[in-house]
């Protein structure tokens, strides 16, 4: 198996305990009071959507129009919800940093063809990042 693909289970497989390090971080910072107000089991499937189908988002097959109208979506969303524009980035932003810290804390970062091969696919992870918090706010700014 590539070790990207590998990469790509290991998060899709603790997408659980990924969500929830998302909802407890989320829920307790001062720059973003918004998301302690709501349900945390809303929350987790909030994060847990992201994380559960990271593979798909990082498919050849998936399409920036794809990405464009989930989080033009989102942004419209969490604009009606009461988020600041902020809040929203700054939950994406904590999203990809806590899928990372998990690559790097399971040693898949041990080897040159490993590092390579998380090297591609952070680059995937962060282009990823990049279009939805774009799209997020351009959601935002549609209403």
């Amino acid at each position: 198996m590539v070790v990207s693909k590998k990469l790509v289970r290991l998060i899709e497989r603790n997408a659980k305990e990924l969500s929830n390090k998302w909802v407890e971080q989320i829920t307790s910072r001062k720059d973003t009071p918004t998301y302690a107000t709501y349900d945390r089991q809303q929350l987790y499937k909030r994060a847990f959507s992201v994380y559960g189908q990271l593979g798909k988002w990082l498919s050849k097959d998936t399409k920036k129009s794809d990405i464009k109208r989930q989080y033009v979506a989102l942004g419209k969303r969490r604009r009606k919800e009461g988020f600041a524009v902020s809040e929203v980035v700054q939950a994406l932003t904590i999203t990809r940093r806590i899928l990372w810290f998990k690559v790097q804390s399971d040693g898949f970062l041990d080897t040159a063809l490993d590092m390579k091969a998380a090297i591609n696919l952070n680059n995937q992870v962060l282009t990823f990042f990049d279009r939805a918090i774009f799209f997020v706010c351009k959601g935002f700014e549609k209403n």
